[in-house]
């Protein structure tokens, strides 16, 4: 891997931002194309940012380098950011939704994108067994402190269902992992082979309104994060061998004073 010039890096980037908030996107796509020459591992998310101006091509997932970059740098804060300024609750709304559905308790469950731990807490009482899995180490440390799993990995999540060796799962969480992904299908699959029979898979997802998508399946959305039309995300769930158990409509979270529409979906694996 070649050394990045840390120094053009920045500078680059910086004016990358500048002229995008300016609202020259034109200035500011050739800016974000020099970042991506510097960093081709694209540790800033410029590929998400060009999507999200409409000046290039919607990547089929958020970089890993920038996800793991991006939760790096907010382990330390990320419960007091993301749950008390801006009104995340995912977690506790599964865990009274699947309560309410008669849903558990549940021998083993992989929470893929665990991040701090928070699903691992809303379902701790329900589950004999989790396992966490997130992309950014420092999140993983402090889910660790929080001794709420029996295992945690640092990984992809598509690269450890892929990979995973042990024994199926019950269920399946997703709770903030779709925002960081565009097609669906590595993962549904991916979810697929860990389950049992009957198993479930739960997630939320971000979404637009209908003529906002014109068609597309998903976007990158105007906060760098992947939004996805309903009816893709239930075609993919039908082709990849789930039920639909239901999709709820929820506010995943606040930005910048407004809500955050989303899906919250619970689906059966039909073995």
């Amino acid at each position: 891997m070649k050394k990045i010039d840390e120094e053009a890096l920045a500078d680059a980037y910086n004016r990358a931002l500048a002229l995008e908030k300016a609202g020259d996107f034109d200035a500011a796509a050739r800016a974000y194309a020099e970042v991506l020459a510097i960093d081709p591992e694209d540790h800033g998310g410029a590929a998400v940012r060009l999507a999200s101006m409409g000046r290039g091509d919607t990547p089929e997932k958020a970089p890993d380098a920038y996800v793991a970059t991006l939760f790096d740098q907010h382990a330390e804060v990320f419960d007091t950011v993301l749950v008390d300024q801006l009104g995340y609750c995912v977690p506790l709304l599964l865990r009274q939704r699947l309560q309410a559905l008669g849903l558990g308790p549940f021998a083993r469950v992989l929470d893929l994108g665990c991040g701090t731990g928070l699903t691992g807490g809303a379902l701790r009482d329900m589950a004999d067994d989790i396992t966490g899995v997130d992309l950014s180490e420092n999140m993983v440390e402090v889910a660790h402190d929080k001794d709420l799993y029996e295992t945690l990995y640092v990984a992809e999540a598509v690269d450890f269902l892929d990979d995973n060796e042990d024994e199926p799962f019950d269920l399946v969480t997703a709770t903030d992992v779709l925002p960081y992904l565009g097609a669906l299908e590595p993962l549904f699959f991916g979810a697929a082979d860990n389950l049992v029979p009957g198993g479930l898979f739960a997630f939320s997802s971000e979404t637009l309104p209908e003529e906002t998508f014109g068609g597309r399946p998903f976007m990158v959305g105007p906060h760098q994060r992947f939004a996805h039309a309903a009816a893709y995300v239930r075609q993919r769930l039908d082709e990849t061998g789930f039920d639909l158990v239901e999709m709820t409509g929820i506010t995943v979270r606040m930005e910048e004073g407004e809500p955050i529409a989303g899906h919250l979906v619970i689906a059966k694996y039909r073995g």
